[in-house]
């Protein structure tokens, strides 16, 4: 098989597999060396790919992962006892909608095929794979009328069409052209091609209604809906009730199969994440309505492909289960064949560590018999913050397989915005899919690390154990330093930075002794590095922000040049990471344009997903990577102390956009150095920082402010969204200075949307300030929340005050 040639290290290796059907007709592999061969029978190819990588792992022979390949298979293979695997699913999911924006966008073949033989080796069997979707899109546009320029105009920026495929936006860093639609359907056709010939079941797009709004001009009585997402950005959707709608599905399709062939499997998301236009819960019009839609959907699908299934992504039925009650969902799914339909319950790891709600095969008691998917999704934006509970992780589909409530349940899988992070987890997650009995993390860590490192010392276990105890035993939905934020908004990062957390790196790097030859431990010591430094930078702000506002400038600026060091250090080591560089993610950019003015403009596409994102959203898709934590995070800092000292606020906002669409320079780092001593001494110059030494630190304390005398100032204040539930208040607190202060406006948003406001004036009582909210019931949020207060000083001197988060008493 190519494949294990590609990815052995040996091409003589001595192998023999056979495909054979189980008489349960379950997903199987057994294998056993047979006179130095390895001989492998399997369910079919991607089963048998999954057992070569099953004997590789357990006989420590290495691993394949996106930061590097170490499998080593000798060509006089050992004898070992006979394994029979059978995995409790019959499918292996992967991937997300938006993966394709955070990791994928700019992709070239060569990265393709690792990407698949990844997939392959770690037994994934059912791939979302979307490139080329505006390519076809394009073609069904212009059957139905549209120009080029309407259609070109229309479309975002590669790296977020993800967005544009579910409706939430158009034009962004636009137009496309038609060579970007031709290469990306030559680079489709390799994909299907290579999935094919390992028997993987790809869901390839559909249509879902969404349309440039010149679709007016040609049919100028058609009625399409306006979407709104984020308060920011809208895109069109075709009423589903319309013809038109219907036989655009049915177009996409037949166009689809005319280029590709045919496709079991298509997605469709009409509703992510937004309101749907349909009347109230409890109105029969409402259940009418909705079973019509899914009923035409499905139709629409059958008319091109009559043995097809429509795919659907379940995030919103536990973010958004105000909206999609058991009723709403079960009138959308009504009248679709049990068969015929693949719900992804997309988010269990939300619904277990985040929403603490109800699993949602227990909500929707088995999604009415419908085929659906048990999946996590263990990263959100392509974030590197270190998160999740392992343990969950590796035995939470337990639940799912063991609850009377399991009803259809076809598939495993994991649904990551964005990849190349956290390498641990998905190891795990993959090997999870094919286990129906309990696992033991630790056991599983120390094969890990044998064929990560070659070896499992005692000091590389205690590393794993600190950070069971921190990251790796808690779940953060949205991992991100501090200083991953724009300055002056976010106090508190949200990675879990207990001792145990920084116990855990240093011993990671105590283990360097007995590791110093295996090219893997240095690539994971630059990031366990970087992560160390990056937790001591974050305490860092935090003091400096403490020396400002009680008025010891002198002391502050000695400790931004600490800062400096921590966050330079965090650049130069990370530029020796295989993956975690800004250099290589710009590279596919640029590489994807034929022309100099395409290369620019992808180039600023990628600048901005992994940055201010949009206009911008809340710094979402925060990478610790080399080019970017020294260009742009300490950059945006400099730029931000400058302000303080001077006394005039920086212009942030311009600053990044600057960055964004015009900066082309980075500091390219000297690769002579060498990594163990470099960790060595940064982690002992940045180990006396300490959150111990910080005089304003409350647990719930958001951010800090301070005003001239007799001044009003516009404040910004990010609120992590866990915080979101049980808030009804803030309060401000004068910690520096005397006389009174009063809020005059007071707005709360949670993923762009208000959901409170006040114009209300509140006076200061002896220096506190209590604000109440009254935020709806059932408000959740994403991303985060944006806390915005315009306050006052009456007061000769400045004032000074920190702002806490009040949380209900239960």
């Amino acid at each position: 098989m190519n494949l294990v040639r590609r990815v052995s290290g040996n091409p003589n290796v001595s192998l023999s597999y056979k495909i054979k059907d189980a008489k349960d007709g379950r997903t199987y592999y057994k294998y056993a060396v047979d006179n130095g061969e390895l001989k492998i029978v399997g369910s079919d190819k991607i089963s048998i790919c999954r057992g070569f990588y099953d004997y590789v792992k357990n006989n420590g022979m290495g691993m394949y992962t996106w930061s590097g390949n170490n499998i080593s298979v000798p060509s006089s293979l050992p004898s070992v006892s006979p394994v029979h695997v059978i995995s409790p699913f019959e499918n292996h999911y992967y991937l997300n909608v938006v993966t394709y924006g955070y990791s994928m966008p700019f992709w070239d073949w060569k990265r393709w095929e690792q990407e698949i033989d990844w997939m392959a080796l770690h037994g994934i069997n059912m791939p979302l794979t979307l490139v080329a979707h505006e390519a076809i899109m394009a073609r069904v546009y212009k059957k139905f009328g549209l120009s080029d320029e309407e259609i070109n105009s229309y479309f975002v920026g590669p790296a977020h069409l993800p967005f544009s495929r579910m409706g939430l936006m158009e034009k962004l860093d636009g137009p496309l052209n038609s060579d970007w639609y031709n290469d990306q359907i030559e680079l489709q056709h390799k994909i299907l091609d290579r999935m094919r010939s390992l028997d993987m079941k790809p869901i390839c797009p559909s249509f879902a209604g969404f349309v440039p709004e010149g679709i007016k001009r040609i049919y100028p009585d058609v009625r399409i809906v306006k979407t709104h997402w984020g308060g920011a950005f809208n895109n069109w959707m075709i009423n589903p009730e319309e013809k038109l709608f219907s036989e655009m599905m049915t177009s996409f399709i037949e166009e689809w199969e005319k280029e590709f062939g045919k496709c079991e499997y298509y997605l469709s998301d009409s509703f992510n994440e937004m309101e749907i236009p349909f009347p109230d819960k409890g109105d029969p019009a409402r259940y009418s309505l909705l079973a019509s839609y899914g009923e035409k959907v499905y139709s629409s699908i059958k008319r091109a492909n009559k043995d097809a299934v429509w795919v659907m992504q379940g995030w919103m039925f536990g973010y958004q289960r105000h909206i999609w009650d058991y009723e709403t969902l079960g009138a959308l799914v009504s009248r679709v064949p049990d068969d015929k339909m693949l719900l992804l319950d997309l988010a269990v790891d939300y619904n277990k560590h985040f929403w603490h709600s109800e699993v949602n095969w227990e909500y929707y008691k088995g999604f009415y018999n419908k085929q659906w998917v048990y999946s996590v999704i263990p990263n959100m934006g392509g974030k590197t913050g270190m998160t999740g509970v392992l343990d969950f992780y590796a035995n939470g589909h337990l639940e799912a397989l063991s609850s009377s409530n399991r009803g259809n349940l076809v598939a495993h899988g994991l649904a990551p915005e964005g990849i190349e992070n956290n390498e641990v987890l998905y190891e795990l997650v993959t090997d999870a899919g094919w286990s129906d009995h309990r696992m033991d993390v630790r056991d599983w860590l120390k094969q890990y690390s044998i064929n990560r490192y070659g070896k499992a010392p005692a000091q590389l276990m205690k590393a794993w154990d600190y950070l069971l105890k921190s990251v790796y035993g808690t779940f953060t939905d949205h991992p991100r330093f501090n200083w991953q934020f724009r300055p002056g908004t976010v106090k508190n990062g949200s990675i879990y930075m207990n001792e145990d957390y920084f116990r855990g790196l240093e011993a990671f790097l105590s283990a360097s002794g007995e590791l110093k030859d295996s090219p893997y431990y240095l690539t994971d010591l630059c990031e366990m590095t970087a992560h160390y430094l990056g937790g001591k930078a974050e305490i860092l702000t935090r003091q400096i922000d403490q020396e400002y506002l009680l008025g010891d400038t002198l002391q502050a600026h000695f400790l931004q040049s600490r800062f400096e060091t921590f966050m330079l250090g965090m650049d130069r080591i990370l530029s020796q990471h295989p993956t975690l560089r800004l250099d290589r993610w710009l590279s596919f950019a640029s590489a994807s344009g034929k022309t100099a003015s395409q290369s620019n403009q992808y180039e600023t596409n990628a600048r901005r997903i992994v940055t201010i994102w949009g206009p911008p959203v809340d710094d979402y898709s925060a990478r610790i990577w080399s080019g970017l934590v020294g260009s742009y995070y300490h950059g945006r800092w400099k730029e931000y102390y400058k302000g303080r000292d001077s006394g005039k606020s920086a212009d942030l906002s311009s600053w990044e956009r600057k960055w964004v669409e015009e900066n082309r320079v980075y500091k390219k780092w000297n690769s002579d150095f060498d990594l163990i001593d470099f960790s060595r001494k940064m982690i002992g110059l940045s180990q006396d920082i300490s959150s111990a030494d910080l005089l304003l630190n409350r647990p719930a304390m958001i951010g800090t402010w301070s005003l001239v005398r007799n001044s009003s100032k516009d404040l910004l204040f990010n609120i992590p969204a866990r915080m979101l539930v049980g808030l009804n208040g803030v309060s401000l607190e004068c910690l520096k200075g005397k006389g009174d202060i009063e809020v005059t406006g007071l707005v709360l948003e949670a993923d762009g949307k208000v959901i409170y406001s006040s114009s209300d004036r509140v006076l200061s009582d002896e220096g506190i300030l209590n604000l109440k909210l009254e935020i709806p019931a059932n408000v959740t949020a994403n991303n985060g929340c944006v806390l915005k207060l315009k306050i006052k000083s009456s007061t000769d001197s400045a004032a000074g005050i920190v702002i806490c988060v009040n949380k209900k008493q239960s």
